[in-house]
């Protein structure tokens, strides 16, 4: 028997580096680890210990056998990455599987270094991972800061309800928050609170965490009216952002256009059509889960502009629509490129995997499921928006159709979700790149500002899952470490007490660890009492109030 990596897989990277086989690849020496949607065991190789399960912070690996029937294709994943490849080569010496490589300790400091103050701005992956790699490397002492009064970032706020194991390496961050080397203030936010000297005045360097959270625009007709949202907008209402507006969305239409057919765009079509009942036991947001039982939509239609071999989703969230109770998964044939694309595509192609689905003309008028399913998601390849039209709202979306010829069908709609990528924005203080959405750097370090340094996508674009935060941010720590031990850190004039009065005299709700420990469990009760993993809290006022009661009660035991 062998293991198998499934959908959930987040290139984390943790399995490689406890495979006593190395039978998982790429690992991150591997030139193909940037680029790969995921990691892949060889069945050849695997010695069935487990390992690597034990391991996985997103319960990605299962025994072979034990794969659910929706699981099952990626045995053949696994296999087929290894196509043709000589199994990874063992050892008969020595207690050891394999020859391991000599030990490298890129990121540390010498042993009579003092320890450093960095300050990481924002709790998501790519800022975790950074303080994660400076607490298990180094004896430094770290300040988390975030704008909103709780903790996770995109692992809170951008994993999808249904995608529960995925929102489980939310717990391997969750250890650090209470680590003794790490001081929280949560609800702080740069150039509102502090400025960005005054946080690089009370510490040795500032790593900045702060995403992309914002989003591309169509720039058509029509797109700023009502009934056009991003999907940024979307995900935070169904995931109970703060701000969020809590019953800003109408779903009222039969038919929603999502603009964009990357793993976003799947995401919420396969949310717009899911039982809400199979949704009811999740972290979805109650509002979201009310409007959503009251739904009148029945098909998405998913727009990509270019064909089924340049889709930018991944084979697992593809293959995770083909799994949905009730739904029908078809490919909209009005273009003959797209059918041929299909037709002509290898197993291991990105077309191949529609070979076998429906193919039906979109109906410009109202939706008509088929198969005995009651509601479907259309994937129209070859197709962009033109204009949506409607004076009090979306009525319909004009599309291109057919050939390039410049042909045009108006599609009843009553939603356009645009899906087209994330965009980052300027942190007052910190130089920006209009064009790419991001912060200058070299290696992590922010361009003309010592001390300073960028990890995730505000450092490299909106680009990349969870686990590619993990190299993003031994690359950046790696270089503050040189810096430091270089001596071209600023001194800091300020220590960490004087920062902690200068955050709660700028803002008097600031949460802390114990507050944060109080917002989770109140959160994990409230689900108990509703069947439910957890009930977020989805307002900054529930959010600071409930850290408040929680870090009184026990001050008063």
């Amino acid at each position: 028997m062998t293991y198998a990596i499934t959908q959930t897989c987040c290139n984390d990277a943790t399995c490689v580096a406890v495979c006593p086989v190395n039978c998982i690849h790429p690992t991150p020496e591997e030139r193909a680890f940037g680029s790969t949607e995921m990691l892949h065991i060889d069945p050849r190789a695997c010695i069935d210990c487990g390992a690597c399960a034990d391991a996985c912070p997103v319960d990605a690996i299962f025994p072979v056998d034990s794969l659910s029937p929706a699981q099952r294709e990626y045995a053949d994943i696994n296999a087929a990455y290894y196509e043709g490849g000589e199994p990874a080569a063992g050892t008969t010496e020595g207690p050891n599987f394999h020859v391991w490589g000599e030990p490298v300790f890129g990121r540390s400091l010498p042993s009579d270094f003092g320890p450093l103050r960095v300050a990481v701005v924002g709790t998501g992956p790519a800022g975790m991972y950074a303080a994660q790699d400076l607490l298990l490397h180094t004896a430094a002492e770290v300040t988390l800061i975030d704008r909103l009064p709780v903790a996770g970032g995109l692992v809170r706020y951008g994993v999808a309800p249904d995608h529960p194991a995925t929102k489980k390496v939310g717990d391997t961050f969750s250890r650090f928050h209470s680590h003794p080397r790490v001081r929280m203030h949560l609800g702080i936010e740069v150039g509102r609170d502090v400025t960005a000297e005054e946080l690089a005045a009370h510490h040795d360097a500032v790593i900045y965490a702060v995403g992309a959270s914002t989003d591309r625009r169509l720039g058509i007709p029509g797109e700023e009216g009502p009934g056009c949202l991003s999907a940024t907008s979307f995900v935070a209402w169904y995931n109970a952002h703060p701000e969020a507006v809590a019953q800003g969305v109408d779903l009222s239409a039969e038919r929603v256009v999502v603009v964009g057919n990357g793993n976003v765009a799947l995401d919420v079509a396969r949310i717009l059509v899911a039982d809400p009942e199979a949704l009811a036991g999740t972290d979805i947001a109650a509002h979201a889960l009310e409007a959503l039982r009251a739904s009148r939509v029945r098909e998405v239609v998913v727009l990509g502009r270019r064909g089924p071999d340049d889709a930018a989703y991944t084979r697992s969230e593809l293959l995770a629509l083909k799994h949905l109770p009730g739904v029908e998964l078809v490919v909209d044939d009005h273009d003959a490129r797209t059918g041929a694309a299909i037709d002509a595509a290898g197993a291991g192609d990105r077309a191949g995997l529609l070979r076998g689905l429906a193919r039906a003309r979109t109906a410009a008028g109202s939706p008509r499921p088929g198969r005995g399913a009651d509601r479907r998601i259309v994937l129209r390849f070859h197709s962009e928006p033109v204009e949506v039209l409607g004076d009090e709202g979306a009525r319909s979306v004009r599309v291109t159709d057919g050939g390039g010829g410049g042909g045009a069908v108006d599609l009843a709609a009553g939603m356009l979700l645009r899906a087209i990528g994330y965009r980052g924005l300027p942190v007052p203080g910190l130089p920006f790149d209009e064009a790419s959405g991001t912060v200058p750097h070299e290696g992590g370090r922010i361009a003309g500002l010592p001390g300073g340094y960028v990890v995730g996508w505000i450092k490299r674009g909106p680009s990349g899952g969870i686990g590619a935060n993990r190299t993003c941010a031994a690359e950046t720590v790696g270089t503050l470490l040189a810096d430091a031990v270089a001596g071209s850190l600023p001194a800091p004039t300020g220590d960490a007490k004087a920062f902690r009065r200068l955050a709660r005299r700028r803002n008097r709700r600031v949460v802390d660890a114990r507050g944060l420990a109080a917002i989770d469990r109140a959160e994990r009760d409230r689900g108990r009492r509703d069947g439910r993993s957890r009930v977020k809290l989805a307002t900054v006022e529930e959010l600071v109030a409930t850290a408040r009661a929680g870090r009184l009660l026990r001050l008063t035991r």
